[in-house]
């Protein structure tokens, strides 16, 4: 008999994960403790913006006109309970309110609220980005709170947003931590599509499982935060720091992803996810380990505020009073409308403080920035955000702004200056069209 699978939490990981089991053919059940949430996903709409997610979604979501029906939602625990063979968490770990710690709380209620309702035998698994340990303390409350036969694994997800669907599908590695031949089979069979597709199966035990996500975090952050560090040397000697990434990343051991200097990382998994695993290494006595993340996130934080002064200096080097200054971008990385620690509404914030008259326009991000920065100007559009301005900040390397057609916009703006925040745009065509541009890390460039 096929598997039947839940998925506890529907947010941006849980809804995709969700449309994508339904996709490889499974019957889903998937549950959240919002009925809004439960009842927006029923009518085949999504919460979020994830490329191709909602259509994925209405291919299966049980109602919608020629899906398949494999795809349901609730909101009760008892129903989920009885449905899933195997049980996927998807719930939030933010970092807590103060402190560098993930807040696990929402993991816990998870796990105390599905617990009690599995009375036959079921595999629970858990995809949340926890600290190392969580896992051996979560399997004891499932001993001791299931009334059936009740085990516990762990699979890290790995999504990137803005490609969270392929990479559900055709994920580049599958990790799983068990304790058994049985939860290894059982995940063997879930994933039994993306691994003959050629997706390698890891498995491994429980603590190992846990590392890999806020190894990887670590990793790609430090690799960010390096190349803005040469960044900041570039500045000091005069240097390109985009050449220096071309250069550096012809050798093989180093690679091309990740080195675009600019105003740095943020969203809801590199910051927190860095900064938890610190917390967690110190409460393991192996602080000493991990002390070069600090200097990670500082140079991560040092780059908003370089953005603020270059964005000072190119309107007078003074007071930023009476300025009006042009973001483009309000989201922390482009094809996603996910406004978390973003670096642009940081920079944006900022310069609103010391007085600046700033107004932000993002494709997708502007009703969610507005919510968090609701005192910030928004525009409909480039064209609109940047009239008046005496300076255009270009934060969120969208394809969209990439197009732009600068000598177009150049008619709206006060002063034709123009500050890449992530050294993504076309240089050359935009002095040709009589700006002023400048890159982080490229000061003669």
């Amino acid at each position: 008999m096929a598997l039947k699978i839940t998925v506890i939490g529907t947010g941006y990981l849980g809804a995709t994960h969700a449309a994508a089991m339904a996709e490889l053919g499974f019957e889903v059940l998937g549950l959240d403790v919002v009925p809004e949430k439960i009842e927006l996903l029923s009518s085949g709409r999504v919460p979020m913006y994830e490329p191709g997610l909602e259509d994925l979604l209405r291919r299966h979501v049980a109602g919608a006109e020629g899906s398949t029906g494999r795809l349901r939602f609730t909101t009760s625990w008892e129903e989920v309970g009885a449905f899933g063979d195997v049980h996927f968490v998807c719930v939030n770990t933010p970092q807590k309110h103060g402190e560098y710690a993930c807040d696990m709380s929402f993991v816990d209620a998870a796990f105390t609220s599905l617990a009690p309702h599995l009375h036959g035998p079921a595999l629970v698994v858990g995809k949340s980005t926890v600290p190392v340990g969580s896992a051996e303390r979560l399997a004891r409350v499932l001993e001791e709170q299931s009334p059936g036969d009740v085990e516990l694994a762990w699979n890290p997800e790995f999504l990137r947003e803005g490609f969270a669907v392929d990479d559900t599908l055709h994920p580049d590695r599958i990790v799983v931590g068990v304790r058994s031949a049985h939860a290894e089979k059982l995940l063997r069979e879930v994933y039994a599509t993306p691994v003959a597709e050629g997706s390698p199966f890891v498995v491994t035990d429980y603590p190992t499982a846990e590392l890999v996500k806020t190894a990887a975090n670590s990793f790609l952050a430090t690799k960010i935060s390096f190349i803005n560090a040469m960044a900041e040397v570039c500045e000091a000697a005069g240097g390109d720091v985009v050449k220096l990434a071309e250069a550096i990343g012809h050798d093989e051991r180093i690679g091309r992803k990740f080195l675009r200097a600019g105003v740095g990382f943020g969203g809801g998994c590199l910051p927190k996810d860095i900064r938890a695993f610190m917390a967690r290494a110190g409460e393991l006595g192996a602080d000493q380990a991990l002390t070069f993340l600090r200097e990670v996130d500082s140079v991560n934080m040092r780059r908003r505020g370089h953005m603020v002064e270059l964005a000072r200096e190119a309107v007078g080097g003074g007071s930023f009073l009476g300025k009006r200054v042009a973001v483009l971008g309000a989201t922390f990385k482009p094809d996603s409308d996910d406004v978390r620690d973003s670096p642009a509404l940081n920079v944006a914030g900022q310069i609103q403080l010391q007085g600046g008259q700033v107004t932000v326009y993002d494709p997708k991000g502007n009703d969610n920035a507005r919510r968090l920065f609701p005192t910030l100007a928004y525009a409909d559009s480039a064209q609109e955000a940047v009239r008046g301005a005496d300076v255009v900040l270009h934060l969120t390397e969208w394809r969209e702004f990439r197009e732009l057609d600068p000598a177009v916009l150049g008619e709206a703006v006060s002063s034709r200056i123009v500050l890449d925040g992530r050294n993504a745009l076309d240089g050359e065509a935009w002095r040709a069209a009589g700006w002023t541009y400048r890159a982080m890390g490229r000061p003669r460039a």
